[in-house]
């Protein structure tokens, strides 16, 4: 799904010559540096770097890596794929299961005033609380968060940052496919993918790696209208590869209503039953997958 010639080459295709003093004219015919110049200011030898490029060399040492990040301008993010990459034939991670422990879904019955989902590194939602589901308006169990954004036309509207997503979506499952390469269903999902949105496509051949961590995430409610939330990601323990996401609202803000307004609604669609309620649903996580 990934490897390390595809990533170097498009790591070195987008760093400008002039950053690292190499003079240009209106003759250069390539993006970025040559695998000459990478070697040179790398310090490896212009036939070394050419085998890595061309997938020939394996396990370069941690001072080529380190060397590697810095002639590329790579981040902490970027280093870590790089790194992974370089290791992937001795050291294949098996992809985790997607069981949620009882524990975790009584956590999120206790988060009741903000929507709190569990997600997998294929972006599965594992489960979910009662608010969560009132903001997808749908069950959150079997929900694929990258098919919702790139291939239900229909879903596009509730992203209010919809191509600021998108690229959030692309680089966490580059990383996800470093980190997983031998995982079945992560390589059926960047294939349907890659399939169904000329989107995905162009972002995908970019290589870029993005590791999810925190920030701004706003949606289009159809019935509460602007939620601007903010979003924590916190990595769960035990290699699962799963992280509880939490939506939360500024204290006193427009969004605080908005949630507020969003879990009083009824009748109300219940996201852990899939059916209909007659009134105010109780606060219930969505049932784990296996």
């Amino acid at each position: 799904m990934d490897d390390l010639a595809g990533f170097l080459r498009t790591r070195r295709s987008r760093v400008d010559p002039a950053t690292v003093g190499i003079p240009t004219d209106n003759r250069r015919r390539v993006a970025g540096l040559r695998r000459e110049e990478v070697a040179h200011l790398s310090g490896v030898s212009v036939d070394y770097y050419v085998r890595l490029e061309q997938g020939r060399a394996t396990q370069p040492s941690e001072q080529v890596l380190d060397a590697l990040a810095r002639v590329l301008g790579l981040d902490e993010t970027e280093r870590g794929h790089l790194e992974r990459l370089a290791r992937q034939r001795r050291r294949r991670a098996k992809a985790p299961g997607g069981r949620v422990r009882p524990e975790l879904l009584r956590v999120l019955d206790l988060v009741a005033d903000a929507p709190a989902l569990v997600m997998d590194h294929r972006l599965d939602v594992l489960a979910g609380n009662h608010l969560a589901g009132l903001l997808y308006g749908r069950p959150l169990p079997g929900l694929n968060t990258a098919r919702h954004i790139f291939l239900e036309e229909a879903e596009r509207g509730l992203y209010a940052d919809w191509e600021t997503c998108t690229l959030d979506v692309v680089g966490h499952l580059r990383l996800a496919a470093g980190k997983y390469p031998d995982d079945p269903r992560l390589a059926s999902l960047i294939g349907e993918l890659a399939m169904g949105s000329e989107r995905f496509r162009r972002l995908w051949a970019r290589a870029d790696v993005r590791a999810r961590t925190h920030g701004r995430k706003a949606y289009r409610h159809p019935l509460v209208g602007l939620l601007e939330l903010h979003q924590e990601n916190f990595a769960l323990p035990d290699e699962s590869g799963m992280e509880l996401l939490v939506l939360s609202a500024a204290p006193g803000s427009p969004t605080e209503d908005g949630l507020r307004l969003l879990a009083g609604l009824g009748p109300v669609f219940d996201p852990a039953s899939g059916s209909a309620a007659s009134g105010p649903v109780p606060r219930r996580a969505g049932e784990a997958l296996a």
